[in-house]
């Protein structure tokens, strides 16, 4: 356990966090963006939570695989969109219970607060999310990249170990 939690302390999780926070602040945006759009038109809270989440989920996928992670090339398969769907799904369902249940305990939030309790939700799943990025989603992927790239500095443990 020791040794997983390690991990998160090397250099390429450190620039993979931060890369990953920088696309979670933009995609915060759009989600924000999206969902202010829905409530404006009428759409009703829990579905333009879901719209505007599946929207930067999408934008998500594209940008952790291209960026944070560093993986070119065609998409990984189905597989792997596959888990990050329902990385992002069940990061959707945190979502749902956060801002419903914020509105349902301080009765109706209006557009500030269903907007600052999506905000706590963002806040709450960020780590989460990175890490069954790291070690599901991407795991294949980073593990074929990890095998053709240079060693790693010797000080570092690899991103995949204890995770086999």
């Amino acid at each position: 356990m020791k040794s997983y939690l390690r991990s998160f302390a090397t250099r390429d999780a450190a620039r993979q966090i931060v890369r990953m926070g920088i696309i979670g602040f933009i995609n915060t945006f759009n989600y924000f963006v999206f969902f202010n759009i829905l409530r404006q038109l009428g759409v009703s809270l829990f579905w333009s939570v879901t719209l505007a989440f599946a929207a930067a989920t999408f934008i998500s996928y594209v940008l952790n695989r291209r960026w944070t992670f560093a993986l070119s090339g065609s998409a990984g398969g189905l597989n792997e969109t596959a888990n990050f769907y329902l990385v992002n799904l069940v990061a959707w369902g945190v979502t749902i219970v956060i801002v419903t249940g914020a509105d349902a305990l301080w009765g109706p939030l209006g557009i500030l607060g269903e907007n600052l309790a999506s905000g706590v939700a963002a806040l709450v799943i960020l780590l989460p999310k990175f890490a069954s990025y790291r070690d599901i989603v991407f795991r294949k992927a980073l593990s074929e990249h990890a095998k053709s790239a240079p060693a790693a500095d010797p000080g570092e443990p690899p991103l995949t170990s204890e995770l086999s």
